[in-house]
């Protein structure tokens, strides 16, 4: 049975790119959106001079100029988006401001477009670093109603 949507969550790694490469061999699909995920910069700055301890600069963003982290997430969106169609995939891209986590950017998308799966690369570690360092793909795995797909690294 085909799916009327799937979403693939992408990044620009080689692990996303192999889970677009089978999504586009295992899933026939009427149509696909390829998201990526971005955080603004402000965000970013306050996130790290938190953990960091170092004080935050004083940077307001200019709003006559596009947020560097936007920027580079509507080209790797691009690349997502020209893959997914080099691989048979009906394709639309689309890219999400990132509020509070990643994967919960993702599993909201998945939700406002009703997609049938959510298809994930992820590092596939494993052991004592994988209880340290929670993947998104193994959140999204989690907090979603869908089925997901989680492509692991190639070997």
């Amino acid at each position: 049975m085909p799916a009327d949507l799937i979403l693939i969550a992408y990044d620009g790694s080689e692990n996303a790119k192999r889970a677009v490469r089978y999504a586009g061999r295992f899933l026939a699909s009427c149509r696909a959106v390829v998201v990526t995920a971005w955080e603004p910069m402000v965000r970013q700055a306050a996130r790290m001079s938190g953990l960091s301890g170092v004080m935050q600069p004083e940077w307001v963003p200019d709003e006559e100029t596009e947020d560097v982290a936007l920027t580079d997430a509507k080209v790797i969106n691009a690349e997502g988006l020209e893959l997914a169609r080099s691989v048979g995939l009906d394709a639309e891209g689309r890219t999400l401001e990132v509020v509070s986590a990643v994967w919960t950017a993702i599993v909201e998308a998945a939700d406002e477009l009703n997609v049938d799966i959510i298809v994930s690369g992820t590092r596939g570690t494993t052991g004592l670093r994988s209880l340290l360092q929670s993947s998104v793909a193994d959140h999204v795995l989690r907090h979603s109603h869908r089925p997901v797909l989680i492509v692991p690294p190639g070997r």
